[in-house]
């Protein structure tokens, strides 16, 4: 049975081209930042001998595509009118492609100490010249390889965020109703999981408009602990606290007096590992303050007493300080600044509500701040732009992160169900049913690094200790598993086989040099 990622894919591919474990997280092998510099490793390009999706090559054109060819008005006529439906293998999809435009995967390489080559995910639409049989002949490949009933639950999916999109609400919910009567979150295949709770989150949203309410409902502490489960069993939380950590441990280097602002603290399970580094320091360790951003002052406190006990069990000087706000919704006066401390900024990014508040003035603020470093953890989905343009965006990204799980644990692991449900369902609806310019008043940033780049911070190449952090990271999960890791363009990407999900980046203000 394929997974919910090549199903999503193959539905997109028939549109045609004619159209608290506090005392151990520093010990539980978990790899603790590494204070002194060593040769840079020749890592290992997991992608080889992976199975490749020939369908993957699509998502970031058919996003696009999708976009570009709706409708300008908003009626249901516009939608009968404006898209053509093309019937193939008994499915029915809307076909709003042009036929001058196929998407083109290339391969770049780069080098990590001149011997070793890696792969970088880039997508660009090359020329129209491949032959129209040809691709027709593909196509249908890859249908033979898909099955049947997950296909059609993705193709029932697509045509109702193509609804969606257009405000046929009534339509919409037609189709959600059936969809919610085939498909379960409890299924056997990834893409019957992926499409119910992609439903659930469509349903919301349809209700949300009808009633006019857009405020998500979120139960921290749940979500908290969820959090945990998803680090056991997946490198991504992994990936982001460590290579984070190493960067943020280079910036400390011979400094006396730090801080350290994490924009969504949450239970700051990522700082056990960094504090028993810096206590051990040869040098002697830091004066350390830490402000924890975060939207329940219970919670802060909580963290904040645990990462305080864990401290001075070190004899690592530290004060934390809680903000039971959003970063972007303070000044700077809010921020307890002193003279002479190196200040770092920790932002891991997540799509399960909105920790920030506006971008823009997440910025001013950080560029106010002038940090030392900035550590940013992006999701490679985007919050922006229109509905339908988030929805194939996170149906790529979603499908991919289930069929990762699928491929690691069984479908009936309680674990794997409660990832799915408190974490990836909740950030499926937040992007889905909440996000959004229309709801929210204001059109996310699509991708961080950009913005940063643009204003008055420059990047900082993650170092060959921060690759050997994620590398060592991905070595307590077998190839198999189809985990996958990139360096590039200063970056490092953590992927699951060709989808890149997580990128780390280091950024400083021009200011602070």
């Amino acid at each position: 049975m394929k997974g919910a990622y090549e199903m999503a894919h193959g539905a997109l591919d028939l549109i045609q081209p004619h159209e608290p474990i506090w005392d151990h997280c520093a010990s539980v092998g978990f790899p603790a930042p590494i204070s002194n510099p060593f040769p840079k490793p020749v890592i290992e390009n997991r992608c080889v001998n992976l199975e490749r999706n020939e369908l993957s090559e699509w998502v970031e054109h058919v996003t696009k595509q999708l976009i570009d060819d709706l409708p300008d008005t908003e009626t249901h006529d516009s939608l009968q009118t404006g898209t053509r439906m093309v019937y193939g293998d008994n499915s029915i999809v809307p076909s709003l492609l042009g036929d001058h435009f196929r998407p083109k995967k290339s391969m770049r390489r780069s080098y990590f100490d001149g011997n070793g080559e890696e792969l970088q995910w880039s997508h660009e639409l090359g020329v129209h010249q491949a032959n129209i049989s040809e691709k027709e002949g593909s196509a249908r490949s890859s249908m033979s390889r898909i099955d049947e009933n997950g296909l059609n639950l993705i193709t029932l999916l697509l045509e109702c965020a193509v609804a969606i999109s257009v405000d046929n609400l009534g339509e919409a919910h037609r189709m959600l109703l059936e969809l919610t009567q085939m498909a379960s979150p409890y299924g056997p295949s990834s893409a019957e999981r992926v499409v119910a709770y992609f439903s659930k989150a469509m349903g919301s949203r349809v209700i949300n408009s009808w009633l006019g309410i857009c405020s998500p409902l979120i139960n921290h502490k749940s979500v908290h602990s969820s959090f945990q489960v998803f680090n056991n069993v997946s490198p991504f939380i992994k990936f982001a606290h460590f290579t984070s950590n190493q960067a943020i441990l280079e910036a400390f280097q011979r400094r006396d007096c730090v801080h350290i602002i994490d924009l969504d603290i949450m239970q700051g399970l990522q700082w056990p590992a960094l504090f028993h580094i810096l206590a051990t320091r040869i040098e002697g360790p830091p004066q350390v303050r830490m402000t924890g951003m975060g939207s329940s002052m219970e919670v802060l406190v909580e963290t904040g007493k645990q990462l305080s006990n864990f401290a001075r069990r070190l004899g690592l000087p530290f004060e934390f300080h809680p903000i039971a706000k959003k970063f972007g919704e303070i000044d700077v006066s809010m921020v307890p600044l002193r003279r002479g401390e190196t200040l770092a900024v920790h932002w891991l990014q997540h799509s399960l509500y909105d920790a920030t508040g506006p971008d823009w003035k997440t910025l001013r603020l950080l560029e106010a701040l002038a940090p030392r470093v900035i550590t940013l953890v992006e999701q490679d989905i985007s919050h922006g732009g229109s509905f339908l343009d988030r929805f194939v965006g996170s149906l790529h990204y979603y499908s991919t992160l289930f069929d990762s799980l699928g491929a690691y644990l069984p479908c009936d692991d309680p674990g794997r169900h409660r990832i799915e449900h408190c974490l990836l369902y909740r950030e499926i609806n937040n992007i889905l049913a909440i996000g959004g310019p229309a709801r929210s008043g204001e059109d996310k940033f699509r991708h961080w690094r950009s913005e940063l780049a643009k204003s008055s911070f420059m990047q900082l190449a993650m170092s060959g200790n921060s690759m050997a952090q994620a590398q060592l990271i991905l070595n307590m999960f077998p190839p198999a598993h189809g985990y996958n890791l990139v360096q590039g363009d200063g970056t490092l990407r953590l992927g699951w086989k060709d989808t890149s999900l997580f990128t780390a980046s280091a950024w400083t203000s021009r200011a602070s040099r």
